[in-house]
């Protein structure tokens, strides 16, 4: 029963290979091309095979350049998520990698521009030791080109005065200087972007960051210096060199072997990254666009558990259920975005969210709003919020399957209550057709208290639902993990009331954890021959299970059940 969890990450696996296997080709390609070419033999001769290694790698360095922008274009693959016709099924989920790629894109720039940097080394070794005393025959002659009128330069290291290192010749050059910056640079992004820098400092994480700006300017310029110098095709057609190579004493006076004459490549990494830069450049402006529009602030709710609820109102606002914003809060980070799922539904002249105290920043806010035990701000007093969004995410895809299953842990119930008020809605949009026929929705929490500002929500779905005798669309599991003495008195003195004493919902709360392998099994006894999508936020561990269980419980069978596994990711 693999047959749809091998379709979706069979073309994980397909992707990732695609990419790999055309930086190989890029790479292989270009070592031989450079191995072989004849008008770098004498260039060759100098530098021997490190030649190759260096602009192999550079090729894909500048391939994943290319690349390494497009999956945080927010507004691009919420766009290309839109397209249902261009990106439909497996290929859709595939956008919800986007950061995966975006890392594993970032470790291929690293590991070319380490071999690059590393031949390069070799290189310039090898162009100063060509200008010692040590050099002989063809070698020697070689570096010596240039020193006369008349003649071009095949070493870039024209002399070597005593006493002066290699470091500082190499900084004499456009490349050095911008090699250096461009290492430098890519050091500080990839350091500051794990995990631990990223929770200990948030703002040192984006500040480093934009140093991508610096690394890609000086990626456009580090070839203008044409280091890499090869022979001139006129001079081939008047230099042979399998005739004249042994002949180098006779350069100067043979007819038939003048001397060669040499240029250096013509940059190339800006025609690489120039369009990927210009997408990301509207990308910021629209951003920017969308901060200079006023957030209004109409509605503050403090909930128990911490959680702050707030209502918005943004000119020219649109939002699908499942999708998500990026909050900035300029009295606390003028720096900081944080994405928050919208908790409001389509067919609402507001927008929302449901904000939880999980760290600093939200801690922050809670504070501003005075959703900490302390008395709510007056609507005058509250901070100023700039609003970047709405993007697409995993969860939108919840209205294109007959049968959906979510599920939900902790806080992460929040995207889901903009698709339930949106079920609400177009239940009673008569009118409204929908695919999906089916909804299990499951919410495993620790904390009894949090229940009560989601409750309200269920309560009112479940009244609309048995008003239209649609009582069978939605299946709702809440699991409460963590209780207390007095909580399980309360509890087994109430149990045989007709509405669950936490709740308040006809459908009485489970205690423990959900037995996944019993739900999935009665899913698909259910469900026979039905594509199911399962709809997931929380935290990996429970992802893990969940992936697991899709796979499990799909059928090798294109006829028969298939679980299609869907994670929040922001």
């Amino acid at each position: 029963m693999m047959g749809c969890w091998v379709l979706n990450e069979g073309l994980s696996i397909i992707l990732v290979l695609s990419w790999l296997g055309v930086n190989l080709y890029l790479f292989i390609d270009t070592f031989y091309w450079y191995e072989e070419e004849e008008s770098f033999h004498y260039t060759r001769v100098i530098l021997g095979s490190t030649l190759a290694w260096a602009r192999a790698s550079a090729l894909c360095l500048n391939f994943n350049c290319m690349l390494i922008l497009i999956p945080i274009s927010r507004n691009l693959i919420s766009f290309i998520r839109g397209t249902s016709i261009c990106c439909r099924g497996p290929w859709r989920r595939q956008l919800d990698k986007n950061l995966k790629f975006h890392k594993l894109v970032a470790y291929g720039i690293a590991v070319n521009a380490t071999i690059h940097v590393v031949a390069h080394f070799f290189n310039l070794e090898r162009y100063c030791w060509s200008q010692s005393k040590e050099a002989q025959g063809l070698l020697a002659a070689l570096s010596k080109l240039g020193s006369t009128p008349n003649e071009s330069y095949l070493n870039p290291i024209r002399t070597l005065p005593m006493n002066t290192k290699k470091t500082t010749e190499l900084l004499r050059t456009i490349a050095g200087v911008t090699g250096l910056v461009i290492s430098l640079a890519l050091v500080l992004i990839m350091t500051s972007s794990t995990e631990f820098i990223r929770q200990a400092s948030y703002e040192l994480f984006w500040c480093t960051h934009h140093v991508f700006i610096v690394f890609f300017l000086s990626l456009a310029i580090h070839g203008m210096g044409r280091i890499v110098r090869g022979q001139t095709q006129d001079s081939l057609s008047l230099h042979n060199i399998t005739f004249c190579r042994d002949r180098y004493a006779e350069w100067q006076t043979e007819a038939q072997c003048p001397v060669p004459q040499f240029s250096g490549k013509e940059p190339s990494a800006w025609k690489w990254i120039l369009g990927p830069v210009v997408l990301y450049a509207c990308e910021r402006i629209i951003r920017f666009w969308r901060f200079q529009q006023e957030v209004v602030i109409t509605k503050v709710v403090s909930h128990p558990s911490g959680v702050l609820e707030l209502h918005m109102k943004k000119r020219g606002f649109k939002m699908a259920p499942g999708q998500y914003i990026l909050v900035q809060c300029s009295a606390i980070s003028s720096l900081e975005w944080h994405p928050f799922t919208l908790t409001s539904a389509p067919q609402e002249d507001f927008f929302s969210v449901h904000i939880r105290a999980a760290g600093d920043w939200t801690a922050a806010l809670l504070e501003a709003f005075g959703a900490e035990g302390q008395a709510l701000q007056e609507p005058w007093r509250l901070p100023r919020l700039a609003v970047d969004g709405p993007f697409g995410a995993a969860l939108t895809d919840v209205f294109h399957y007959p049968v959906s299953v979510c599920i939900a842990a902790g806080i992460g119930v929040t995207p889901f209550a903009a698709l339930l008020k949106s079920i609400w809605y177009k239940c009673s949009e008569a009118q409204t057709p929908l695919k999906l026929s089916k909804v299990y929705f499951y919410w495993i929490c620790r904390d009894a208290r949090a229940f009560e500002w989601f409750a309200d929500l269920l309560l009112s779905l479940e009244t609309r639902m048995s008003e239209q005798g649609k009582t069978h669309f939605l299946s709702y599991h809440i699991f409460l993990t963590g209780w207390d003495e007095n909580q399980a008195v309360h509890i087994a003195l109430h149990w045989d009331e007709n509405t669950d004493v936490i709740t308040g919902l006809k459908q009485k709360t489970f205690y423990g954890r959900p037995n996944w392998n019993n739900e999935f099994k009665q899913i698909a006894y259910s469900h026979p021959s039905s594509s199911i999508g399962v709809f997931f936020c929380g935290p990996k561990a429970l992802s893990k299970t969940l992936q697991k269980m899709c796979r499990l419980y799909s059928s090798a069978d294109p006829r028969g059940v298939h679980f299609y596994y869907n994670k929040e990711i922001f």
